[in-house]
């Protein structure tokens, strides 16, 4: 059930290339119009954005700063319609645009480490291998979508996504949705599933630049150009992340007379999300990401010393990842059912290469180079009916295919050379799931869905879940449960990928990981709303892990179905609005995460997690921010992976300030681990320790920000009404 956190990234070819160009083409297009854009912005301040259908399962509402505990708030995870959170029982951390922008998160790991059931473990600092556990769940059984589209990455040997190369710029909103839901999204559901929704273009042009710096060696840049004309809504965007003096290696792993090398990082993302609606009831869109960073790292020597430390020479990991949607909505009836016709693709190709001679003695001294190359391809279809009042159908078909290509394996020749030869590995997944959802009263909600998975490797699997909701009246009490199946396919790598020359064969016989799960919670309005408090008690079992064994006689290793897992806990929070200045946000979660076959502790789960959230705006144009969150002792490997030890819990302080200047410029600073907590997560890899940085957001045309703020202020719109910006404003 550990989930180890190997040094290796990912890339893209030509798409990617051709995506950077049109997205800088577009950009030079764009600039010359700005000055006359910004001179006519007053006139075209009450041009009303053009509403689209959305993206995705994902449609979000405006853009606001949420504590997470009012009952005006909208989800949408959970049954891919927008539902108040009153009428949802699933467990859901909702992050907006105006939530990272008051915290300034450059990074979604960041964004992450503070939510309720989730152990964010990053090794180093920024850019470094990212793995987020849910409610005690393996890494590998999160399901990630960025504007609808899996990110996880088929050439990853677990199949997980790393969330160390995903940064906050262009996203408008974050949704965790905690529990089994493969009944809705499939395989890797089995913790839960976190769902990123990126800004959309609205009103007239604009461009936001935005630009910081600070500790580590620090800078950032982002530029925006967006708006919207007419039928069309167009976005840009250009994000830049660099950090060249993160200390990651602690000084007592390294070698007697071994100078410690600092992390490095650079991070270019280009990202546009573009919508055009054809006629009343039929709409294009169209959303791209590319990524192109490379990461410094210090990575181990196993070969002159022992017990292994770190190694003298820097290696380095490139990634390029590039994913992109196309989508077609057709409005029938009157709105009264809607079809979404989708294409997803995903492409992350990485580089690895470490420069220090190794056990390869033969010429080259070094290990060769090594890539990863994982693609998928989804043509998909989602349909919305309104059968009855009350009742809303739910459906859709996906059919999906993953390849895989490598040159991680290889053979010595006769010199004794490693030489390593090309793996290419393929798999396909059809799908067919529906869903109601159902409100029989205004107290009396229930979700229930069914979904089969006919999968090339492993044949036919059917996975549901239901979810039920009471208010209890007089005291507006809110009951919730809910029941469901969750499982994860093997992946190519465990399925066809071999290296005989290491004793490690593939097993193309494996079957799925499944779950079973629950939970069950209350929520309990107090002083009109203004104070809410909340429980939720949580249960996973896990079968058919995969795990690797190695047989005695040939010491060959493969992997097989033979693990078993209990995880479970509970999660509280209390959210109170104190005034119109002051919010505050206490969570806890407890988790026990346990190998049923051996009853030991699972790996980096801490059983406690705690954190507190204050918001004030002491004036109109000054916000103010402080988190203080703190992770308990959890059981970890050493850095080398040689021993087991207890690694100790630690206490994160940190405060954020935003000041507008004007109503186009504004000002901004935060202090991270203000404390200077000392701490390593995992083990064996330093955290970054004080952090002080600071920076300005310029904006040019668009609507001055004190004529939206109002906007951007309101509550989330209920289902059925039209939300201001589906995708969140720029």
């Amino acid at each position: 059930m550990l989930t180890f956190i190997p040094a290796k990234r990912r890339s893209v070819g030509c798409a990617g290339r051709l995506f950077v160009s049109v997205v800088a083409g577009a950009l030079l297009f764009m600039a010359p119009a700005l000055p006359a854009a910004a001179q006519d912005a007053a006139q075209a301040a009450s041009a009303q954005a053009v509403e689209l259908p959305a993206i995705s399962v994902t449609v979000p509402p405006p853009s606001r700063p949420t504590n997470q505990g009012a009952s005006n708030s909208v989800v949408v995870s959970p049954s891919t319609l927008p539902t108040p959170t009153d009428q949802s029982a699933s467990s859901v951390t909702v992050i907006t645009a105006a939530d990272i922008n008051n915290q300034q998160y450059r990074t979604v790991p960041d964004v992450l480490s503070a939510v309720p059931g989730l152990n964010v473990v990053q090794a180093g600092g920024p850019g470094s291998q990212t793995s987020v556990f849910i409610r005690g769940t393996n890494a590998n059984h999160v399901k990630v979508l960025i504007d609808g589209i899996d990110v996880s990455d088929p050439s990853n040997p677990n199949q997980s996504y790393d969330f160390g190369q995903l940064l906050t710029g262009d996203i408008a909103r974050i949704e965790v949705l905690r529990g089994p839901q493969s009944g809705l999204y499939g395989s890797d559901a089995i913790g839960g599933v976190i769902s990123i929704t990126t800004k959309q273009g609205t009103g007239p042009l604009k461009m936001t630049l935005t630009g910081d710096g600070g500790s580590f060696g620090t800078f950032n840049q982002k530029l925006a150009v967006g708006g919207s004309q007419g039928n069309f809504n167009y976005v840009f965007n250009v994000q830049h992340f660099s950090s060249i003096a993160t200390p990651v290696t602690p000084t007592s792993e390294l070698a007697p007379f071994e100078a410690r090398n600092n992390d490095t990082y650079n991070n270019w993302t280009y990202s546009t999300k573009l919508g055009y609606n054809v006629t009343d009831d039929f709409a294009v869109h169209f959303v791209g990401r590319y990524t192109d960073s490379r990461l410094g790292y210090t990575g181990e020597d196993y070969l002159n010393f022992f017990p292994p430390a770190p190694e003298p020479l820097q290696s380095t990991q490139v990634d390029h990842q590039f994913y992109g949607r196309g989508e077609a909505v057709w409005s029938l009836f009157g709105g009264r059912f809607k079809n979404f016709f989708g294409v997803n693709y995903a492409n992350a190709w990485s580089w690895n290469s470490d420069p220090n001679p190794d056990s390869f003695t033969a010429p080259p001294p070094v290990s060769p180079d090594t890539f990863n190359l994982g693609q998928r391809t989804q043509v998909d279809w989602r349909g919305e009916a309104n059968v009855l009042p009350g009742q809303t159908l739910v459906f859709g078909l996906e059919d999906k295919v993953e390849t895989l290509s490598t040159n991680s394996t290889g053979a010595f020749n006769a010199s004794g050379t490693y030489v390593p030869t090309t793996t290419n590995a393929r798999t396909g997944d059809k799908a067919a799931w529906i869903e109601l959802q159902s409100a029989f009263t205004d107290r009396f909600f229930l979700v229930s869905n069914l979904r089969y998975d006919d999968n090339d490797s492993f044949g036919g699997h059917t996975t549901w879940r239901v979810a039920p909701v009471f208010i209890v009246p007089w005291t507006e009490t809110k009951l919730k449960a809910t029941y469901g199946t969750g499982f994860k396919a093997p992946t190519l790598t465990e399925l066809y990928v071999s290296n005989p020359s290491f004793l490690l064969v593939g097993n193309p016989n494996l079957l799925p990981e499944t779950s079973t799960g629950y939970d069950a919670g209350f929520e309990q309005p107090l002083l009109n709303d203004r104070l809410r408090v909340g429980g939720t008690y949580y249960h996973n079992d896990i079968t058919n892990l995969i795990q690797g064994t190695t047989d005695p006689t040939t010491f060959v290793t493969t992997y097989v179905n033979v693990g078993q897992a209990t995880t479970q806990g509970a999660e509280a929070f209390a959210a109170l609005a104190w005034n119109k200045w002051v919010t505050l946000r206490a969570d806890y979660t407890y988790t026990e995460a346990r190998d049923d076959v051996t009853g030991a502790e699972l790996l980096r789960r801490p059983q406690n997690k705690a954190s507190f959230t204050a918001f004030w705006t002491p004036m109109d144009r000054l916000t103010v921010t402080g988190q203080i969150v703190y992770v308990g002792p959890w059981l970890d490997y050493n850095r080398s992976g040689t021993a087991q030890l207890m690694a100790p819990g630690y206490t994160l302080v940190n405060l954020a300030a935003n000041y507008a200047v004007t109503d186009r410029v504004t000002v901004f600073g935060r202090i991270n681990n203000m404390l200077n907590q000392q701490y390593q997560d995992p083990l064996g890899f330093m955290r970054p320790g004080f952090g002080i940085f600071g920076g300005l957001t310029v904006q040019v045309g668009g609507v001055p920000s004190s004529l939206t703020a109002g906007l951007e202020a309101q509550p989330a719109a209920p289902p059925g009404s039209a939300p201001a910006s589906r995708g969140g404003p720029l």
